[in-house]
């Protein structure tokens, strides 16, 4: 089992919940994200000032899949989440790492079988 954690723009998610509900995986969590990185934040202006903001929106997905769900997961991402052809800095990151246990609560249903 791993969790997918994937970092994205806020223009893309409808298009990569789609295209992961179209690849079987249909549970996830979104969550509203701020951060920088290579992008440097951005100088909007307000009111004809200009002020520095170090943090753009962004969304993050947390998808927990079984291993056999993992890598079609992430191609569908990859695909789903470039605002270009080859890619553009700020499309996102996707970071995955194991999970050792899950528990279900409404079923009462523990391991594999709870994701």
């Amino acid at each position: 089992m791993k969790l997918i954690i994937a970092i994205i723009q806020p223009t893309k998610l409808k298009a990569v919940q789609s295209a992961l509900e179209k690849a079987g995986v249909t549970r996830l969590t979104v969550c509203d994200a701020q951060g920088f990185a290579r992008q440097r934040g951005q100088t909007p202006l307000y009111r004809g000032m200009e002020y520095k903001s170090q943090l753009l929106r962004k969304i993050s997905l947390e998808i927990a899949v079984n291993d056999d769900f993992v890598q079609r997961t992430i191609d569908t991402i990859c695909q789903a989440a470039k605002t270009g052809a080859e890619g553009n800095i700020g499309d996102g990151k996707i970071f995955v790492m194991p999970m050792y246990d899950v528990i279900d609560l409404s079923a009462d249903v523990r391991g594999p079988e709870a994701v």
